[in-house]
C-alpha cells in the first residue's frame, strides 16, 4: 500500500502470535483460521504490525512480494511487470450465510473469477497478485465498475434496497431469502452476478412456474361444476388446485418440493389464484372442489388465462345464457305511467336481464332513489306471466297499493287481509300483485307457499336478515320464477345478513353458512383479509345493483350534517356517573359467567346509560331529576326553526323519549304529527299526508317505525335525538326528507351528550358506516362488537 513516505506492508487481517487469524464475518460471528508455519514466521518477522518501507526500497519490495506471492494472496498499489496479467472480474459475488432464523447477505468481488481472494466492492488496492491454476498472476481491478455494479444490483433487487450495515444486508427469515433468490434469478441466469453459500447451500430455488404450466378442468357434476387443476413440478411432485389455492392465501410464493429445495409461483399466477380462492367450495362427501353455476362467471378471467384448459359444454352454455340475457334491451311498457330517470331506466334493464338470465337480484340503491318505481316497471313487464307477491313492512304496504294504482294501472294491487284471505290468494292471476306484511305472510304461510308466483319482491329485505326467524324461513320456501330483494342496507351489522339475503335470491351461491363463515366471515370481519373481501365482492357483484345519491342525483339539494354537543348539568352528570360506575361494578362480579349471558347483561347496562343520556327519568322513573339538558337544547332548536319557517322530522329510538318530546310540544302549543310502531296503518298514512299538506311543523317519529317507506319532503331539517348503533339506520331515517322531490337543502342535527356513551357510539359510526358499500367498493369492513368491545364503552 502506497503512503506519503513510501510503502506499507501488512497482513489482512492481523495474524496472532500463536499462528492464527481471527476474521470478523458478521457483527456477531468470527471465523478462527489456523495458518501455515511459514506464514506465521513471516508475520512474526513483521512483529505482527505493519512494516514501513521508504520509496527507494520499491525494487527490493517487488522481489519480496514475488516471493510471498508463492504462499499468500497479495494486494498491491503497484503492478509487477514480471507476472502475467489477466482481466479482472468486476461482477458482484454475494455470500449467503444462515444466521439464526434469517440470513446475512454480503457483497464481494472475485477479481480472479473462480479463485480467491474475495475483496469488498470498490474498496482496497486496485492491483492484486494471486494464483490461478497454480500459476501466479496479477490483475488490476476496475473499482468504478465494481461500485456501479453494486448500485445496479440494489436497483434491480428490491430486497437489497436498504443500506448496507457492516458490509451486510440482514434478512429476517427464510422467506426473505427465497424472495431474494427469486429476484436474483434473472441476474444469475444472465451471469451478471455470482451467488455462493460459503457454509454449504441451505436453500435453492429450482424453478419459477406460472399459468402456462397449469392444467385446469371444469366439468358438470349434479347441476354444479366440478373443478380440478394440477401443476406438475417434476416426475414425483404434482400440486393440486386445492394445494395451490391454500398456498395463495399464505404470505409466500414458495413451495418446498424437497428439503431445502423450493419452487416459486410467478406473481401473476399467485394473484390469479387469489382472485378465485373463495369461489369454489369443498364437497364434504367427495373432497373435491365444486362451483355453483352462478359463481362460474367469477372463474372466467382465470380460465381464459390457462393454456391447458378443458371445460365441458355445460360450462360454455352457462356463459352463453349470461351473455345472451345481458345483450337484450327491454322496453318499458307503454301502460306504465311514471317517467324513469336515466339511472332508473338502467335499473329496470338490469332487473329484466337478471330475470331473463334466471337469477335472483338485489336492488340496493340508496334510500330515496326510487326502488319501488323500478320494481313496478318490472312487474308491469312481467304481468302477463302470472301473479306477483310483494312482502313489505306494515308501514309501507299501503304505499305500495297507492303507487301501483298511480303508476301501473294495468296491475291489480290486492292488500292481503282486508277480504277473504284464501280467495285473495287462489284468485290471484296474471296482472295481480298481492301485497302483504311479513308477519301476516308468516301467519298465513300455507296459503302463500301453495301458490306459484311469477315474481316475489321483498321490500326492506333486511327484515329477513336473521335466518332463525319464521319470516326468514317462510320466505325461503316461496315458489317463484324470479326473486327480488330491495334494501338500502344489504348488510346492517355483519356478513351473515348478506348470506341470508342470498339464500333467498340465489340459494346455495354462497355455500352453507359454516362454509361461508370459514371462507369469508372470519377472514374479512376478524382478520381484515383484503383478498377474501375482493373474492366475495366478485362473487356477489353481478347480483347486486347499488347506486348512491351523490353519484346519480347531481341536482339533489345539499345535505349538511351537524353534531351538537349537549353539556349535562352537574346533577345529570352525577346521576349518569353513578349509573356507569354501578354498571361496571355489577359486570365485574359476573365477568366469569357464560359469554352469552354476560353479553346480554352488558347490553342491558349500556341501554340504561343511553336512556340516561337522553333524560334521567328514562333510566330511573323514581328519580327526582325531572330536567334534561338535551330537552332544553331540543326546545331551543325547535324555537329557532319555527321562527325561520322550517319544518323538522324528529327521530328517537325510545318511544318514551318521544312521549317526553311530545309533552314539550303540547305544552308550548306547537303543531305536530306523531308516529311510532303502534300507530295503525290508516292513521299512519293520514299523519304522513297531513304533514306533507302543511299540517304540523314537527313530526315525531320512532326510528324503527319511520326509518323506511316514508316520503316526507315537506321537512328540510332532521333531528336525531339519540344515536343508533348502526349509522345506516339513521341514514335511512334522514332519507325520509333528503330524497327525490326535495327542493330545499336538508340539515341534519345529531344531539350527543358530552362525556357519555353517546360519544363513543358516534365514534363507532366511523367504523360501521356503509358496511355494504365497503364490501362492494373494496374498503374496510367492520366486525360485530364483542363483550370486550362493549365493556370498553362502559369504561371512563
Amino acid at each position: 500500500k502506497k503512503t506519503e513516505e513510501g510503502f506499507q506492508l501488512s497482513f489482512l487481517p492481523e495474524v496472532s502470535s500463536e499462528g492464527s487469524m481471527l476474521i470478523k464475518e458478521t457483527p456477531t460471528r468470527y471465523l478462527f483460521v489456523e495458518i501455515s508455519p511459514q506464514v506465521a514466521q513471516i508475520a512474526a518477522a513483521l512483529n505482527h504490525h505493519a512494516l514501513s518501507i521508504p520509496q527507494k526500497g520499491e525494487e527490493q519490495l517487488q522481489k519480496v512480494l514475488s516471493g510471498l506471492a508463492e504462499m499468500i494472496d497479495i494486494q498491491s498499489s503497484f503492478e509487477d511487470d514480471r507476472l502475467p496479467t489477466i482481466e479482472a472480474d468486476s461482477r458482484i459475488c454475494l455470500h449467503l450465510l444462515p444466521v439464526g432464523d434469517g440470513f446475512h447477505v454480503e457483497p464481494y468481488v472475485k477479481p480472479f473469477k473462480s479463485e480467491p481472494p474475495y475483496v469488498k466492492p470498490a474498496q482496497g488496492e486496485a492491483h492484486l497478485i494471486g494464483s490461478v491454476d497454480e500459476q501466479r498472476v496479477s490483475t488490476t481491478r476496475d473499482l468504478k465498475a465494481e461500485e456501479e455494479n453494486l448500485d445496479t444490483l440494489r436497483k434491480k433487487v428490491p430486497v437489497l434496497k436498504k443500506k448496507l450495515s457492516d458490509n451486510t444486508w440482514k434478512l429476517e427469515n427464510a422467506e426473505s431469502c427465497l424472495q431474494l433468490l427469486l429476484q436474483l434469478k434473472p441476474l444469475i441466469e444472465d451471469k451478471s452476478i455470482i451467488v455462493e453459500w460459503p457454509q454449504g447451500e441451505k436453500l435453492s430455488l429450482d424453478t419459477v412456474v406460472g399459468m402456462d404450466q397449469f392444467r385446469l378442468s371444469i366439468r358438470e357434476e349434479n347441476s354444479w361444476f366440478e373443478v380440478e387443476g394440477e401443476l406438475k413440478v417434476n416426475e414425483e411432485k404434482v400440486l393440486s388446485l386445492q394445494e395451490l389455492l391454500l398456498l395463495s392465501e399464505q404470505e409466500t410464493s414458495f413451495v418446498e418440493i424437497s428439503p431445502g429445495k423450493f419452487l416459486a409461483l410467478t406473481e401473476e399466477f399467485r394473484k390469479r389464484l387469489q382472485s378465485i380462492s373463495g369461489l369454489p367450495s369443498l364437497d364434504k362427501k367427495t373432497g373435491k372442489l365444486i362451483l355453483h353455476p352462478l359463481a362460474a362467471h367469477g372463474m372466467e378471467d382465470f380460465a381464459e388465462a390457462v393454456e391447458q384448459l378443458d371445460v365441458s359444454q355445460a360450462f360454455l352454455e352457462n356463459r352463453e345464457r349470461l351473455e345472451k340475457a345481458f345483450a337484450k334491451n327491454f322496453r318499458v311498457p307503454k301502460s306504465f305511467k311514471a317517467t324513469l330517470r336515466p339511472y332508473q331506466k338502467e335499473g329496470y334493464q338490469w332487473l329484466c336481464r337478471c330475470a331473463a338470465w334466471g337469477v335472483g337480484a338485489c336492488l340496493a340503491d340508496d334510500m330515496g332513489l326510487g326502488k319501488t318505481i323500478q320494481a313496478l316497471a318490472l312487474l308491469s313487464k312481467r304481468s302477463k306471466e302470472g301473479p306477483a307477491l310483494v312482502l313489505a313492512p306494515a308501514s309501507v304496504c299501503r304505499n305500495w297499493v297507492a303507487e301501483t294504482k298511480r303508476f301501473a294501472p294495468q296491475l291489480t294491487p290486492v292488500l292481503f287481509g282486508e277480504g277473504d284471505r284464501k280467495e285473495e290468494i287462489e284468485s290471484a292471476e296474471k296482472g295481480t300483485v298481492v301485497i302483504v306484511t311479513y308477519d301476516l305472510m308468516v301467519r298465513e304461510s300455507d296459503l302463500f307457499l301453495e301458490k306459484k308466483w311469477t315474481t316475489v319482491i321483498l321490500d326492506e329485505a333486511q327484515a329477513i336478515k336473521n335466518r332463525a326467524t319464521r319470516r326468514s324461513k317462510t320466505a325461503m320456501k316461496l315458489d317463484a320464477d324470479f326473486r327480488l330483494a330491495m334494501t338500502g342496507t344489504p348488510i346492517e351489522n355483519h356478513l351473515g345478513e348478506l348470506w341470508n339475503l342470498f339464500q333467498f335470491i340465489n340459494p346455495g351461491l354462497l355455500g352453507d353458512l359454516d362454509s361461508f363463515n370459514q371462507r369469508f366471515t372470519m377472514p374479512i370481519e376478524k382478520y381484515k383479509n383484503d383478498h377474501r373481501r375482493a373474492q366475495l365482492q366478485r362473487l356477489v357483484r353481478p347480483f347486486i345493483l347499488r347506486r348512491k345519491k351523490d353519484e346519480v342525483l347531481k341536482d339533489l339539494p345539499e345535505k349538511t350534517e351537524v353534531t351538537l354537543s349537549v353539556e349535562l348539568s352537574d346533577d345529570e352528570r352525577a346521576f349518569y356517573e353513578a349509573l356507569r360506575r354501578n354498571a361496571v361494578d355489577n359486570l365485574m362480579k359476573t365477568e366469569n359467567d357464560q359469554a352469552g349471558q354476560q353479553h346480554i347483561r352488558i347490553l342491558a347496562e349500556i341501554m340504561k346509560l343511553r336512556r340516561a343520556a337522553c333524560h334521567p327519568t328514562l333510566a330511573d322513573k323514581k328519580t327526582r331529576l325531572n330536567k334534561s339538558s338535551k330537552l332544553d337544547l331540543f326546545g331551543e332548536i325547535v324555537d329557532e326553526l319555527l321562527d325561520n319557517g322550517h319544518k323538522a322530522l324528529v327521530f328517537s329510538q325510545f318511544v318514551d323519549h318521544l312521549k317526553i318530546l311530545e309533552k314539550y310540544l303540547k305544552k308550548h302549543k306547537i303543531n305536530y304529527q306523531y308516529l311510532d310502531g303502534s300507530t295503525p296503518g290508516k292513521k299512519r298514512q293520514a299523519a304522513i299526508d297531513a304533514f306533507q299538506a302543511g299540517e304540523g311543523d314537527i313530526f315525531l317519529i320512532s326510528l324503527k317505525a319511520g326509518g323506511t317507506g316514508l316520503n316526507l319532503t315537506a321537512a328540510d331539517y332532521v333531528i336525531h335525538t339519540d344515536p343508533w348503533w348502526n349509522p345506516a339506520v339513521e341514514d335511512q331515517a334522514t332519507d325520509r326528507a333528503h330524497r327525490i322531490g326535495q327542493q330545499k337543502p336538508v340539515t341534519v342535527y345529531r344531539l350527543i351528550a358530552q362525556q357519555t356513551i353517546e360519544e363513543k357510539i358516534l365514534k363507532l359510526h366511523a367504523q360501521k358506516r356503509d358496511l355494504a358499500d365497503s364490501l362492494l367498493a373494496g374498503t374496510d369492513s367492520s366486525a360485530k362488537l364483542t363483550a370486550k368491545d362493549l365493556m370498553e364503552l362502559l369504561k371512563d
